[in-house]
């Protein structure tokens, strides 16, 4: 039985003796045996730590073809390809043949029989992945501390400083380009071609028809969606049930790490041996190879042996779903009515005291679409925070204490350069076959703060109108539009918008509340500029975290009993006025009545939580219309 230092170190080496075994066996069922190897070994206490992560550890740090792990998103998906799932090798001088396993490798062995009758073609798909669009640093920090794996650098490099994250490392992209090769593969020349299959082991050939690339790769768009981002994309290379996966899946693969030199170096062939491997490698445009074959110095390929979907990326709660870890939720729901009173006491300090819209925002920060009815996302609270003050950056202080809250966020200052030069739609260019990223293009549960406090005079232009119409359809329909030049592809997103602006937001939303400071405006610049000094301690935070999660992902129900009741007093608040409450009244008292029971730990609505969402909402809706009163008809 395999090591630890075996199934970390060397998981080819598992594969590889699982493979041998089968040979001359009637059973075919070894490769299942391998995956099922492999998620044995994950499920062992503890174990999934000891697996070094791409996300937390430079590249160069990594052990060539050992099992890693990466957090990430699929952000493009690539046409399937094939490879060789068995060949044959011939040794030169014995004329020995030997067969041998192509699976979770790019390149084979040397001395490779292309005419032989053993070899077995088979097919894989290719994922584009990047790091978690906007994963605050807070998640990166806890996750990087909770790693037990041990990472002992090549002998033939010395680093210069101390093992260092993504966030802190910060070399430009030529450097990540060009040292790792010389690090990983001292002894190999850096002109492998695709016909040399001589002596020594650095000699090896692609399983797959290599790309050619131009040589600047440097200045290859890693394609991230949000500007700003760090660390490494990823190829990710799977070999079943690929369809299970969907654009925009949250990920933790586990796989086997392939950075070989040689893949660089053959992309860079410019001979027609490469068209006689796949005829078809022959019609990519250049760009294309560029783009789907880049060095993997800079983007790693991550042979998938297994991955799990990610519901969450709080690396507070338990990674499975918390019906299946009965004990943390029940002890997460007997504190949640305290832990709520405190976290309400926080915000309403940042809110300039302000308890009501810090009651809002609370419900809004648990919000979650958890169904669709027809085209209706169901669950969405979509906040208008209005009344912000325009002084010494208060919306983005705001942002700045929220996302020490959040797993993951994006701030988007709605200025007018902002509306008309950026990409927030994710695009397909056909030229290079690939989707160019846009900033929708989110994780689900993201949440996105739209600063509309930034805007200024000025004429949007095609961009700038695209770009609002894009924000309002998120907001309404819970979906973003690709662009795919000649048609526009739905995907359908959970994303959680909170919009702070002086007046009414000029986009939708599911509800405003009107800030009303407790600090009189003499005070506000100073109270604002020492808001951040109030921080809680980091074991408070964590609860705030765990609260929010938690109450995010929940059960409700109505009961019949709870039903009736509501619908009886909609009836009775229409008798006396019948224009003073709407349907869609009665549809926002119901979702904030839901909240409202989430925000308690409460799975199912009472008397209480509803007469509580009756009331705060007459509350706000008298604030505005006192506002309205004072300010004239707002636009």
């Amino acid at each position: 039985m395999p090591s630890t230092h075996d199934w970390i170190n060397n998981p080819l080496g598992v594969v590889e003796g699982m493979f041998a075994a089968s040979l001359g066996n009637t059973n075919l069922a070894w490769e299942a045996k391998a995956v099922e190897f492999f998620r044995d070994r994950l499920k062992e206490k503890d174990a999934h730590t000891w697996v070094p992560s791409l996300n937390d550890i430079p590249l160069h740090y990594l052990k060539p073809n050992s099992l890693v792990k990466f957090r990430c998103l699929i952000q493009d998906m690539f046409d399937p390809e094939f490879y060789m799932g068995v060949y044959e090798t011939v040794d030169p001088a014995t004329k020995a043949k030997v067969l041998q396993c192509g699976k979770y490798k790019d390149v084979t062995e040397s001395g490779v029989d292309f005419n032989s009758k053993s070899t077995v073609t088979a097919e894989r798909q290719t994922f584009y992945c990047v790091p978690i669009p906007g994963e605050n640093p807070w998640v990166k920090e806890i996750y990087a501390s909770s790693s037990q794996a041990r990472v002992i650098p090549s002998t033939s490099y010395v680093p210069s400083r101390q093992k260092r994250s993504y966030e802190e490392d910060d070399d430009d992209v030529d450097d990540m380009d060009t040292q790792p090769q010389k690090q990983r593969e001292p002894h190999c020349s850096s002109n492998v071609s695709t016909e040399q299959h001589g002596n020594g082991d650095c000699k090896r050939q692609e399983t797959e028809a290599p790309a050619r690339q131009p040589a600047s790769a440097s200045h290859l768009n890693l394609n991230f969606p949000l500007p700003g981002e760090k660390g490494p994309s990823c190829l990710v290379k799977v070999y079943e049930d690929w369809d299970s996966f969907k654009l925009n899946d949250m990920l933790e693969v586990y796989g086997i790490l392939s950075v070989s030199p040689a893949l660089s170096a053959l992309a860079d062939e410019k001979d027609a041996s490469s068209c006689v491997l796949d005829p078809a490698e022959c019609m990519e445009t250049a760009e294309e190879q560029r783009v789907h074959s880049p060095p993997a110095s800079l983007v790693p390929r991550l042979h998938m042996i297994c991955a799990k979907s990610l519901p969450h990326n709080n690396p507070l709660l338990p990674s499975a779903t918390l019906e299946d870890n009965s004990a943390f939720l029940s002890s997460s729901l007997s504190e949640m009515a305290s832990v709520r009173e405190e976290l309400l006491a926080y915000l309403t300090h940042v809110l300039l005291g302000d308890t009501l819209a810090a009651e809002y925002l609370i419900l809004h920060l648990i919000s979650n679409v958890y169904s669709r009815r027809d085209v209706l996302p169901m669950g969405k609270f979509t906040l208008n925070i209005s009344g912000c003050p325009m002084v010494n950056s208060y919306t983005e202080r705001l942002y700045e204490i929220i996302r020490q809250l959040i797993p993951s966020s994006y701030y988007l200052g709605m200025s007018l350069q902002n509306m008309n030069q950026m990409c927030l739609v994710p695009k397909k260019d056909y030229v290079a076959n690939r989707l160019v990223s846009g900033a929708l293009q989110l994780a689900r549960n993201t949440s996105l703060f739209l600063d509309e406090t930034q805007l200024e005079q000025g004429q949007l232009d095609t961009t700038g109108v695209r770009n609002v119409t894009a924000l309002g359809n998120l907001i309404s329909w819970q979906k973003v539009d690709y662009d795919f030049n000649y048609h526009q592809m739905e995907f359908p997103c959970n994303i959680n918008v909170l919009i702070t602006s002086e007046g009414r937001s000029l986009l939708p939303s599911d509800s405003r509340i009107h800030l009303l400071p407790q600090v009189t405006p003499p005070h506000i610049e100073e109270y604002v500029s020492s808001i951040h000094l109030h921080q809680p301690a980091s074991s408070q935070l964590n609860k705030f975290r765990m609260y929010l999660s938690v109450a995010r992902v929940l059960d409700y129900s109505i009961s019949d009993e709870m039903t009736k009741s509501v619908e009886d007093d909609f009836v009775d608040m229409r008798k006396d006025d019948p224009q003073s409450i709407t349907a869609e009244d009665l549809h926002r008292m119901l979702i904030v009545a839901r909240l409202q029971s989430l925000s308690l730990g409460q799975t199912s609505l009472s008397r209480d939580s509803w007469l509580r969402a009756k009331h705060i909402e007459m509350l706000r809706s008298s604030r505005l219309e006192q506002h309205k009163c004072v300010n004239g008809n707002e636009p």
